[in-house]
């Protein structure tokens, strides 16, 4: 799966990958009355609000970006309803050509954490039939559990040539009271980043691996530094724009090759028209404003190379 997710972006010349992290406050005024009149304020109603959003800004991106990343969350919080547009979503994008990320941070143990890599990444049976589920091209894991948490995601990788990024240094200003704290002479996301590698080396797929990795934009010297470490590892770099990464901080997470990362950016892609810099578009060309948004994010990250 890693060598489609190249394929789109050197085609499209693009390593960006945009976060479908609808928030309702996102969500134009006119699409959430039309949803309301039709459905009431319910969660059926926002859940609506939200698939016609997401809808208007997959239409005007898609032949721009390689890959999407829906994050479940912000459609569990409106229930059923927002659960199927979460798959309402990721089918849509699967339609249109992208690859589809699933930021969904899954990681138990044993069945369970099996449970989690058939029904988002594998297939399940039922009855005599075998039926999948939702079915991203790759997720986000959670590795706190060890190798008994990981192991049946590389056995659904292996299985049906999907992926997975590790979490191993997160964006956020408090990762390091976890993250950074020193075992055996290393930080602890160094200690994660040579178990990815060795998880990696079991899911090649080509020069790359399945298995890659999450490290935040805004830490660019471990960045630096965790590349060398994960020269076969795909990293997915979270933090870009609204958290305070900038392009010239994204040299540090690519390999020679120009290949080896995907920045991410979701609500400076979802709610451009909400900056001021997008404002002309307004509310009703809110989609022609992520569009905009994401010409801009493609320029400006090419720009390091």
């Amino acid at each position: 799966m890693v060598q489609k997710l190249i394929e789109e972006i050197t085609k499209k010349n693009a390593p960006v990958v945009a976060g479908l992290d609808p928030m309702l406050s996102y969500v134009p005024e006119h699409i959430q009355k039309k949803a309301f009149d039709e459905s009431g304020e319910t969660l059926e109603g926002a859940a609506e609000a939200i698939w016609q959003f997401n809808k208007g800004i997959i239409d005007a991106i898609y032949d721009l970006v390689p890959a999407v990343k829906p994050q479940i969350a912000m459609y569990e919080q409106f229930g059923v309803p927002g659960v199927a547009v979460f798959q309402k979503t990721v089918d849509y994008c699967k339609e249109k050509g992208l690859v589809v990320i699933g930021d969904v941070k899954r990681g138990d143990i044993g069945s369970t954490s099996a449970a989690y890599a058939a029904g988002h990444l594998g297939k399940v049976q039922v009855g005599n039939s075998i039926c999948s589920a939702f079915d991203e091209d790759f997720i986000t894991v959670n590795p706190y559990l060890g190798s008994d948490g990981i192991n049946p995601f590389l056995d659904i990788c292996n299985k049906e040539d999907k992926g997975i990024f590790i979490l191993v240094k997160t964006s956020n200003p408090s990762s390091g009271e976890f993250q950074d704290k020193v075992f055996e002479g290393k930080p602890l996301y160094g200690l994660v980043a040579e178990k990815v590698a060795e998880w990696g080396a079991q899911c090649m797929d080509g020069s790359y691996s399945n298995v890659g990795c999450v490290i935040g934009a805004t830490y660019p010297g471990m960045g630096k530094v965790l590349r060398k470490m994960l020269p076969h590892n795909y990293i997915l770099v979270p933090g870009y724009g609204a958290q305070g990464g900038t392009a010239k901080d994204l040299k540090p997470y690519f390999n020679e090759d120009g290949l080896g990362a995907i920045i991410n950016s979701s609500r400076g892609i979802i709610a451009a028209y909400k900056q001021e810099k997008y404002q002309k578009f307004g509310g009703q060309g809110y989609a022609d404003a992520s569009r905009q948004a994401v010409i801009d994010m493609i320029e400006d990250i090419n720009s390091i190379f």
